[in-house]
């Protein structure tokens, strides 16, 4: 850990963003295996589906993933509030309202991104998710919508959350257009602005602010949480990087928080993924299902993409079981030149 990040290491101080389709239970297990430390985030579940639809199947994780938040998207304040109170009592560390989400799909139920328009209406989201809940309350949002000038919108918009009472702001440095961009283009095309991330955390001095937005790898991360000007963020959330390139995850808690990552390589978190791999077979989960999440652990590894072949091509079989796993890892870890797996 360097010198002068020491006696920072936060809740926020490094996390894995909240992705649909990605981030779900399996895939938080197997990233809790390489660190320890960090904060993992579900995708986002709305409020009316936690409310009303299968609450196990949509809010149930393994203990072993936490710390762990929920991710909320809606927009009305009572649905919010109660949707908190039901992650809450499931055993979640945080609740996060997505303010920064561009999809059609939600701008077609007026929240995601949509809400940095409507500074208030989020203001009393907060503020009722606030009182029902003892856990923290953090949002994540862009530098603005649209139009928006970042200076002004960013500046109103995290004002407004934070006399509601919100723990802390992740804010992803672009701007989300919800005309004319779709939701990958929105993860791409506007341009970066860091820059603005640090104008916001010289005025808010006192908020936990962490940044998020094309940050490829733990060099990076940490040469965003460096002081710039006096202004030291709280913490840098990673999302495609990490999940396309877990490795870099097992020097997250070396680099962050000060110890030792919990598995000494690749191989051996394989080798600590297949009992919960098992176990959720006999529940009748696909192998895929879980499989999936892991497939760009070995990259720059000889034998990496024997392994990615194998798993894609066998995972999906009826009846694939953690056998496809352990042939799949045995294409890389006998390899001389790959048994140091730690990167």
């Amino acid at each position: 850990m360097n010198a002068d990040l020491s006696g920072r290491a936060g809740p926020w101080r490094f996390s894995v963003a909240p992705m649909m389709d990605w981030t779900d239970r399996h895939c938080r297990f197997f990233h809790r295996i390489l660190t320890r430390h960090a904060l993992l985030y579900t995708e986002m579940v709305t409020a009316n589906a936690v409310i009303h639809g299968d609450r196990d199947r949509l809010l149930g994780f393994d203990p072993g993933e936490q710390p762990v938040a929920l991710q909320l998207g809606g927009a009305d304040a009572g649905a919010l509030a109660e949707a908190a109170r039901i992650g809450e009592a499931f055993g979640y560390d945080e609740i996060n309202l997505n303010c920064g989400c561009p999809s059609d799909r939600v701008q077609g139920g007026q929240f995601g991104a949509c809400l940095m328009a409507v500074p208030d209406q989020v203001a009393r989201a907060v503020a009722a998710m606030k009182a029902a809940v003892a856990v923290p309350v953090t949002v994540k949002c862009r530098i603005g919508i649209d139009d928006q000038d970042p200076e002004t919108g960013l500046d109103a918009f995290a004002d407004a959350v934070v006399a509601a009472g919100a723990d802390a702001l992740i804010v992803h440095a672009r701007k989300a257009w919800l005309q004319g961009l779709s939701p990958r283009e929105n993860r791409e095309v506007p341009p970066l602005d860091y820059d603005r991330v640090f104008r916001l955390k010289a005025r808010l001095r006192h908020v936990p602010i962490a940044i998020n937005g094309g940050i490829g790898g733990i060099a990076e991360a940490e040469s965003l949480l460096a002081p710039r000007d006096g202004v030291q963020l709280d913490g840098v959330m990673l999302g495609r990087a990490a999940y396309q390139s877990p490795a870099l995850l097992r020097d997250v808690d070396r680099a962050f928080f000060g110890v030792e990552p919990p598995v000494a390589g690749l191989a051996e978190a394989i080798e600590a993924f297949i009992p919960y791999v098992e176990a959720r077979l006999a529940e009748g989960v696909r192998l895929s299902a879980m499989t999936r999440h892991i497939l760009g652990l070995f990259q720059a590894v000889p034998g990496a993409r024997q392994f990615r072949r194998h798993l894609s091509v066998e995972a999906v079989k009826p009846g694939a079981d953690a056998r496809v796993l352990r042939e799949a890892l045995a294409l890389v870890a006998d390899r001389p030149a790959g048994r140091d797996m730690a990167a």
